[in-house]
């Protein structure tokens, strides 16, 4: 099957939405198939452990997040799905250049399937207080003009429901748990994070408005308790000052970022406008205990009780409570066992090969006109 993957982000991107593109297009090689990717140029070149072709959109720095990149109107967008002679077109989180190809597919009779991934209608409220109708009625109308759209989560579903779009399927994100693994515990980096021996909270994720890290204060003010932000973003300058006596250590990737997830004591995702929750899975698939709010994605993955803890989303004493209920080193070690259990069959073959049962369906309701 020729598939073209266009997607809003992808590699050297640090997201979500570029994480599971690349992982699309690496299932989709490793069955045989023939994906070929349009995304926007990136500013630190091209990724060179993409399995297929990528076609790189001219693209700008968004204003005010430099992080990401918006693609500029361009012709290769049609050009790519004629030169593939697609067959299906996955757009990934699209909004800017997945309207587009999402154009190019109907010209062109290729049947489409739309993967929501963003809540971009919750980063509007964060960002401009506003916006949030004049989101919706953009995903209304790229959603509504594809063959199907698949969401992550059961909220998430929910949502594109309540707002009007129709021929929504769920479709979660895998994990890679031979990467993510509690066996790299490393007790010399414990050390480096958390001298004194204390409890090591981190928060693994962008920093930017939306994720809300700043609900952390109060963890940061508790006695014996270490806080450890990975990754980079916008609000990382106004965090040093919200988060007294945190370590941040920037950007990990890889294996030194599973290196980082197995260390820590207990997992904080504080964000309420996750479609999913990558990092979640990730802690899990490390044996690491978790606190999410009780919004969007995590309802989906937290087993409250069981693999971690629930708490009201926008509470930093709720967060705050929940990190000291797991000051217990039996709870901990019960709740991350239970959470690496539960992720241990949600690998991106087995999300991957769900995806091509999806694409099976598409061109099973619309039969193809080739490109």
């Amino acid at each position: 099957m020729r598939v073209v993957i266009v997607t809003e982000s992808f590699p050297p991107d640090v997201n979500g939405v570029a994480h599971c593109a690349l992982q699309t297009a690496r299932h989709l090689a490793a069955r045989g198939h023939e994906p070929l990717v349009v995304a926007p140029a990136a500013a630190a070149g091209d990724d060179l452990t993409a399995p297929c072709t990528v076609i790189r959109v001219p693209s700008l720095p968004l204003p005010g997040y430099p992080q990401v990149r918006v693609a500029l109107p361009s012709r290769r967008v049609a050009a790519a799905l004629t030169a593939h002679r697609a067959e299906l077109v996955h757009l990934a989180s699209p909004f800017v250049l997945g309207v587009r190809g999402m154009a190019a597919a109907a010209r062109l009779g290729v049947p489409a399937v739309a993967v929501y991934q963003t809540d971009l209608a919750g980063y509007a409220r964060t960002y401009m207080g506003t916006g949030e109708n004049t989101a919706w009625r953009r995903l209304r109308a790229v959603h509504g003009a594809a063959d199907r759209t698949l969401a992550p989560s059961t909220a998430a579903v929910r949502d594109l429901a309540e707002h009007g779009v129709e021929r929504v399927r769920l479709w979660p994100r895998g994990v890679d748990t031979e990467r993510f693994r509690p066996e790299l515990r490393d007790e010399a980096l414990r050390r480096e994070l958390a001298p004194g021996g204390e409890l090591i909270v981190g928060y693994v994720g962008r920093l930017a408005a939306e994720k809300q890290v700043e609900l952390l204060s109060g963890v940061c003010a508790l006695p014996g308790v270490r806080v450890v932000i990975t990754g980079d973003g916008p609000s990382a300058g106004a965090l040093r000052g919200a988060l007294p006596g945190a370590l941040f250590l920037g950007r990990r990737t890889g294996d030194e970022l599973a290196r980082v997830f197995a260390s820590l004591d207990v997992f904080a995702h504080t964000g309420p406008y996750e479609t999913f929750c990558q990092t979640v899975q990730e802690a899990m698939a490390s044996g690491v205990p978790v606190i999410a709010p009780a919004a969007g994605g995590p309802l989906d993955l937290v087993d409250h009780g069981r693999t971690g803890l629930l708490v009201a989303p926008r509470d930093p004493d709720a967060v705050r409570d929940a990190v000291l209920r797991l000051a217990d080193p039996a709870l901990r070690q019960a709740y991350g066992r239970a959470g690496r259990a539960a992720v241990a069959g949600r690998t991106w073959a087995a999300v991957g090969d769900q995806l091509l049962d999806h694409y099976a369906e598409v061109l099973c309701e619309r039969p193809v006109v080739a490109a």
